[in-house]
């Protein structure tokens, strides 16, 4: 799969060798959920039965972020290089990530249609029902096909529902913001997974037996609510089942801090310092509580533990 980023206007393509004509699936995609994986599959079949090339028109960084309508998408279900990992896996043959910011926002539903689309030779483009595109949103479905008429068709992509509410990145987010991490993975289909570098944290967890593995981010990712999880790491392509703490380590700190996440890695010894690592969310087991010694939180570490264990059975670990 190439990658090719892009910047309005769009000079410079004549070095692009794109031999084909494209069917092009358009979106921020963030989650890359199971709604965005009907979309992109879309236009990768209508590629293979036209023999066109499958590509995604994405854009970083997030539409909302930059005009300043919430300070949330700053934090991302998946960064650019996970989201570019799963359109791979779902056989697009391009992604182009068209650069967001704000002389793109100003770009009228017709000059994009005109500038962008025509300029990359698609053919086909596929996009969700409520898909809206140009200055301040005011190009939809309907002017995405006249504008390209006649040397576009326009595939529009129905909603899909999970417990009769869309399912949407927003859904996601309010899923892992109440801990239910089986929704989450039902939304998304596959865990919600995070991923940084093992650090130095204070140390604590190997002097009461339960050793850690301290995560620094890559990204700013979404967080799930502060509790106790169930969870799958991956370390150099190998599984490891595991329990994992986000939270503010009351216990031990008294006042305000910034929440970190601590993985105890079952029957792990190995030194993992400066890798990278991924965790794979499977279950909310409690939220985050204050204890009134070392010993109570040992005996709680203990039961959490087991629950995660059972989890990774019923995983098949």
């Amino acid at each position: 799969m190439e990658i090719i980023p892009l910047s309005y206007p769009l000079n410079g393509l004549s070095t692009l060798s794109l031999d084909k004509p494209l069917s092009i699936a358009i979106g921020h995609f963030d989650g890359v959920h199971r709604g965005h994986q009907n979309v992109i599959r879309k236009a990768v079949e209508e590629a293979k039965k036209a023999d066109m090339l499958s590509a995604v028109l994405t854009f970083d960084p997030h539409p909302k972020e930059v005009l300043g309508q919430g300070e949330q998408y700053f934090r991302c279900l998946t960064p650019l290089d996970a989201k570019s990992e799963l359109f791979a896996e779902l056989g697009v043959d391009i992604v182009f990530i068209m650069k967001f910011n704000a002389e793109f926002a100003s770009v009228a539903p017709e000059r994009f249609v005109n500038d962008v689309l025509k300029v990359l030779r698609a053919k086909q483009v596929v996009v969700g029902f409520d898909f809206t595109f140009g200055h301040r949103g005011s190009g939809n479905t309907e002017a995405l096909a006249r504008f390209g008429e006649p040397e576009i068709a326009v595939h529009v992509v129905e909603p899909l529902y999970e417990n009769g509410i869309k399912v949407s990145s927003t859904y996601v987010r309010e899923s892992l913001e109440k801990g239910d991490l089986e929704l989450a993975e039902r939304l998304l289909g596959r865990p919600y997974e995070v991923a940084g570098t093992v650090v130095h944290g204070d140390g604590r967890g190997r002097t009461i037996g339960f050793p850690t593995a301290n995560l620094k981010f890559d990204a700013p990712f979404v967080a799930p609510r502060l509790g106790v999880y169930a969870i799958t790491a991956w370390i150099g392509g190998q599984a490891y089942p595991g329990v994992l703490n986000h939270g503010l380590k009351p216990t031990f700190n008294q006042q305000n801090v910034q929440p970190v996440m601590e993985a105890h890695l079952f029957d792990f010894r190995q030194d993992i310092y400066g890798e990278q690592i991924r965790v794979q969310f499977r279950s909310f087991i409690r939220p985050e509580q204050k204890f009134g010694s070392v010993d109570e939180l040992v005996k709680q570490i203990d039961a959490d533990s087991m629950q995660a264990r059972k989890v990774a059975e019923r995983l098949s670990f």
